[in-house]
């Protein structure tokens, strides 16, 4: 007997016999909808010989099913002007399209037909090797992604985290038809599947549509692996290449998804680095001119994260900067942000999520994501909520604790010669 729970009154949520879900937000003002089939696996779950597996796979669905090719694939959608898409990410991996709400069911078809019918034909798989390898090649050609990729992979040292999702060369050019329904065997069984749908939709038509095909599927128990996070320590990477100009990194491992702590995070982390009023933009590169980009992040993963802050630079400018950075995280363990200052960092997240609802693509993947990682729909209401209740005292207790120099690592690339 399929599960059904109204989550809200535009969310509801079904849970098939398979244990699929199925969430959807009605929202009637709109004629679109965004359709999202999501895998709750990603490159976290490889072994270091798959690494890459994940993402490779998403790109070879794209390439045929038993009645599809390719071309028919990409103008299932495009031939009524919507599109389809991929990503994947450490922890999921979504196939999703953006259509109008009349061609729902076509949406749903050829998404659920490419997750559960992909051919894979042989040379395909061949020059897509060469896609993905190429691809590799484009971000180590970025000097930013190059260093946050080193960063991360010193980070979580030793675990499937620390690994990039487009893998290796020598693991991707490995890969056989067999490794790739393997894989699939192992991880998209129903139980770790998602199908969210937001727009102007009905959930009852939404869970017909996925019953009618995925419901007789039995899911099969998943192949697991070792999760354990490795220990944490600190260290400073020195690389250099053929560039111009300096890259910094400065960072730790962050808060989970889930963590007490994380909207003080989200707070610090706005004032310090979210935007061109925040401290870091206005003191490094506002008043002294020291850069073009600085910029700090926030990575929450479901037990663990990470955080940094990023600038690029004049090699002779690189003790200058740091030391600024150094100061403006001393002043927020030493200092209670400002009212004021606190007031509009508030305004600016709550401001982000209401702009964020305007798009649907954006409103499916908060589904999704919600599901995924607290297995409830977390509403905006209550979102704000949490962000309004952060006090001052608080940002800066948890600062005092968060923001210790010596827990902190860095990563530096600068020019060769």
């Amino acid at each position: 007997m399929n599960q059904h729970f109204q989550e809200q009154n535009s969310v509801e949520k079904t849970i098939l016999d398979n244990g699929l879900k199925i969430v959807t937000e009605h929202v009637e003002s709109v004629k679109s909808v965004a359709v999202g089939i999501w895998a709750k696996t990603g490159s976290r779950n490889e072994t270091e010989k798959q690494s890459g597996v994940t993402h490779f796979l998403e790109h070879m669905l794209f390439k045929g099913t038993e009645t599809k090719s390719s071309y028919d694939i990409a103008m299932s959608m495009e031939s009524v002007g919507g599109y389809l898409n991929a990503f994947t990410s450490s922890e999921y991996t979504c196939y999703f399209s953006r259509c109008l709400n009349t061609n729902l069911s076509r949406a749903l078809d050829v998404l659920s037909d490419m997750v559960l019918n992909p051919s894979f034909p042989e040379d395909e798989i061949q020059k897509e090797k060469n896609v993905v390898i190429e691809e590799m090649k484009m971000y180590r050609d970025s000097p930013k992604d190059y260093l946050l990729e080193e960063f991360s992979a010193h980070l979580f040292n030793g675990h499937p985290l620390g690994r990039s999702t487009l893998g290796h060369e020598e693991s991707v050019s490995a890969f056989s038809r067999e490794d790739l329904y393997q894989y699939m065997t192992d991880r998209y069984q129903p139980s770790n599947l998602l199908v969210a749908v937001a727009g102007n939709v009905d959930h009852d038509q939404v869970v017909e549509l996925v019953s009618e095909v995925f419901a007789e599927i039995e899911s099969k128990p998943l192949k697991e692996l070792d999760q354990t996070l490795t220990d944490y320590e600190t260290k400073k990477i020195k690389l250099s290449r053929p560039i111009e100009q300096t890259h910094l990194i400065m960072g730790r491992r962050g808060l989970d998804y889930d963590h007490d702590d994380k909207y003080q995070l989200l707070l610090a982390n706005t004032v310090l680095g979210g935007g061109m009023s925040s401290r870091l933009h206005q003191n490094v590169r506002e008043q002294y001119g020291y850069c073009y980009t600085i910029t700090s992040f926030n990575q929450s993963y479901k037990d663990t994260g990470m955080y940094g802050i990023y600038v690029g630079t004049d090699e002779e400018y690189v003790e200058h900067v740091r030391d600024l950075i150094q100061k403006e995280l001393d002043k927020l363990k030493e200092e209670p942000i400002p009212e004021k200052e606190l007031f509009e960092a508030k305004s600016q997240l709550k401001g982000k999520l209401l702009l964020s609802l305007e798009s649907m693509s954006s409103r499916m993947r908060r589904l999704a994501k919600s599901e995924i990682y607290f297995n409830r729909y977390i509403t905006l209401d209550e979102l704000i909520e949490n962000i309004d209740g952060v006090q001052s005292d608080e940002v800066q207790h948890f600062a005092q604790n968060f923001f210790q120099g010596e827990i902190f690592s860095e990563a530096v690339l600068t020019p060769e010669g």
